[in-house]
C-alpha cells in the first residue's frame, strides 16, 4: 500500500515541477509513479505533456499513444500523439492516429488543423485544402483552422490567398499565438519588407523576449540593408541567450572586416556545430585569409561537413555544391569529385552540378573523365562557356594545341569579350610565336652551319657502280 501512496505523491510532485517549468524533475517523478502502476492512462498523458513541453516530441508521442491505448474511447491522447509526430518529422504516422482520434469522437476542427499540417509536410496540398473545407463545415469561425491553411498556402507560394487566410484568422482571434509572425512571413516572402518589419515589431512589443522573432527580424533587416539595426537586434538576442550560435553567425555576416567575421563565426561553430552553413562559411573565411594554422582548421571543418553528408538522411544539393567549391579552394579535388558525383546523381539535369564534377576531375588530374563530362555539357548546352574554357585548357595541358585553339574559337563565338578566353587565346598566340621563332632559329642555325663549314676535298674516284663503260 505504501508504494501506491508514494506513486500518488510522486504524481503530485511532478505536477508542481511541471507548473514551475522544471521538466526533468517532473519527468523523473512521473516515471517513478508509472514504475509502480503502469496502467494509469492519466499519468502517461501527463508524461506526454511534460515531454512535449521539453521539446522531446517523439517520446511525447509514445507517451500519448500509451495513454490512448489504455483508454480506447478517449480521443485526446491520439490527437496529442498525432500533433507531436508532426513536430517529430513523421506526418504519415500522424495521419493514422488522427484518423483514430476522429473515430473516437475528437473535435473535427482540431483534427482538421493537424491534418492540414501533416498534408503540408508531405507536400499533399490538395488534400490539405480538402481537410480545411471539411473543418470549416464543422467550425466556420475557427481561427487556428484559417491560420494553418494560411501556412499551407504560403508553403505553395500562394501569397495573396495565404494573406487572406491569416488576416481572417487575426480577425477571428487577435490573440492567436504568433499570428503577427505568420503575417510577417507572408509579407516578407511577397517582397513587402516594410510591412513584414512592422508585423515583427508589433509582435515584439507584446513579447520582447522572443528570441526566434528577434532573429527573424535581424535577418529581414539585413535583407533591407539596415545592418546597424540588425546588429542591435542580434546583440539583444545575445543578452537574452548568450550561447546562441545563430546570432554569432549572423553577426559574422554583418562584420565589416575579415578578423571580426572569422572571430564571430568561430564562436558560432564552437557553440553550435550544427548552425546552418556555419562550418562551411568559417572554412571559406579561413581559406581566404590563409593564416598560420588556418589550413589545418579548414581540413577539420571540411572533414566534419563530409561526415555529416555521409550520415544525413537527405541530401542538400545547395549545401553540397557549396562544399564542392570549398573543397576545390582548399586543394582537396578528390573529395570534391566524390561529392560532385553524388550531386550529379541527385540532380542529373543540373548543368552546374555536372560542371563542378568536370572541374573536380580536371583538378584531380583525371583529364580524360573531366573532358568527357565537359563535352556532354557542351552537347546539352552549346553556349555553356565555362565547359569550353575547361576543354581548351585540358587540351593545352595535354599539348594538343590545335584542339585547344578549336575550343577557344568556339568560345569566342559565344562571348568574344570574355577575359579568361582572351587570356587563353594570348597563350596560344604566344605558343605559336614561340614555335615559329624556334623553327626560324633552327633554319638560321642550319644556314650558318652550311656557310661556315669548309668545302670538302674533291672525290678521287666515282663509286664503283658509276664507273664509265669501255667503248
Amino acid at each position: 500500500m505504501s508504494d501506491w501512496i508514494d506513486a500518488e505523491q510522486s504524481v503530485e510532485r511532478a505536477h508542481e515541477f511541471y507548473e514551475r517549468g522544471r521538466w526533468a524533475e517532473a519527468e523523473s517523478h512521473l516515471r517513478r509513479a508509472l514504475s509502480v502502476n503502469p496502467y494509469q492512462a492519466e499519468w502517461h498523458f501527463n508524461l506526454g505533456l511534460t515531454l512535449e513541453a521539453a521539446g522531446r516530441h517523439r517520446e511525447a508521442a509514445d507517451a500519448f499513444i500509451e495513454a490512448s491505448e489504455l483508454q480506447p474511447g478517449e480521443s485526446a491522447g491520439a490527437v496529442s500523439a498525432g500533433a507531436n509526430l508532426i513536430r517529430a518529422g513523421d506526418p504519415a504516422q500522424s495521419l493514422e492516429l488522427l484518423d483514430r482520434a476522429e473515430r473516437s469522437g475528437a473535435d473535427a476542427a482540431v483534427v482538421a488543423v493537424h491534418r492540414i499540417e501533416a498534408f503540408t509536410d508531405l507536400g499533399r496540398h490538395d488534400e490539405a485544402e480538402t481537410a480545411f473545407y471539411i473543418g470549416v463545415e464543422h467550425a466556420e469561425d475557427d481561427a487556428e483552422l484559417y491560420a494553418t491553411m494560411g501556412d499551407c498556402l504560403l508553403d505553395q507560394g500562394e501569397h495573396e490567398r495565404a494573406l487572406w487566410c491569416l488576416r481572417r484568422a487575426a480577425t477571428l482571434d487577435p490573440d492567436l499565438p504568433e499570428i503577427d509572425i505568420r503575417l510577417a512571413a507572408v509579407f516578407e516572402r511577397s517582397g513587402r519588407f516594410e510591412r513584414a518589419r512592422q508585423m515583427y515589431m508589433r509582435h515584439l512589443r507584446s513579447d520582447p523576449g522572443d528570441v526566434d522573432a528577434l532573429l527573424d527580424l535581424a535577418k529581414l533587416l539585413q535583407r533591407m540593408n539596415r545592418a546597424v539595426e540588425a546588429g542591435e537586434k542580434l546583440r539583444r538576442v545575445l543578452e537574452l541567450e548568450p550561447r546562441c550560435g545563430e546570432a554569432h553567425a549572423l553577426l559574422s555576416d554583418l562584420a565589416e572586416d575579415q578578423a571580426t567575421a572569422i572571430s564571430e563565426m568561430d564562436v558560432a561553430v564552437r557553440l553550435d556545430p550544427k548552425v546552418p552553413g556555419g562550418r562551411r562559411r568559417l572554412a571559406s573565411l579561413l581559406t581566404d585569409r590563409r593564416g598560420v594554422g588556418d589550413a589545418e582548421r579548414v581540413d577539420e571543418l571540411i572533414a566534419a561537413e563530409l561526415t555529416d553528408f555521409d550520415l544525413a538522411s537527405s541530401f542538400d544539393t545547395e549545401a553540397a555544391a557549396e562544399l564542392v567549391d570549398l573543397c576545390l579552394d582548399a586543394g582537396r579535388p578528390r573529395d570534391a569529385a566524390q561529392l560532385a558525383k553524388r550531386l550529379c546523381e541527385e540532380s542529373p539535369d543540373d548543368l552546374q552540378a555536372a560542371h563542378l564534377l568536370s572541374v573536380a576531375m580536371l583538378e584531380a588530374g583525371d583529364l580524360r573523365t573531366g573532358m568527357e563530362v565537359a563535352r556532354k555539357i557542351v552537347r546539352r548546352a552549346p553556349r555553356f562557356l565555362p565547359a569550353m574554357y575547361n576543354l581548351a585548357l585540358a587540351h593545352m595541358r595535354r599539348g594538343e594545341w590545335l584542339r585547344a585553339r578549336y575550343w577557344v574559337n568556339q568560345a569566342r563565338q559565344v562571348d568574344c569579350e570574355d577575359g579568361s578566353i582572351r587570356r587563353l587565346r594570348v597563350r596560344l598566340w604566344y605558343r605559336a610565336a614561340l614555335g615559329v621563332g624556334a623553327a626560324t632559329l633552327r633554319l638560321a642555325w642550319s644556314g650558318v652551319l652550311l656557310l661556315t663549314t669548309p668545302a670538302r676535298r674533291p672525290r678521287r674516284s666515282p663509286a664503283p657502280n658509276h664507273l664509265p663503260t669501255a667503248r
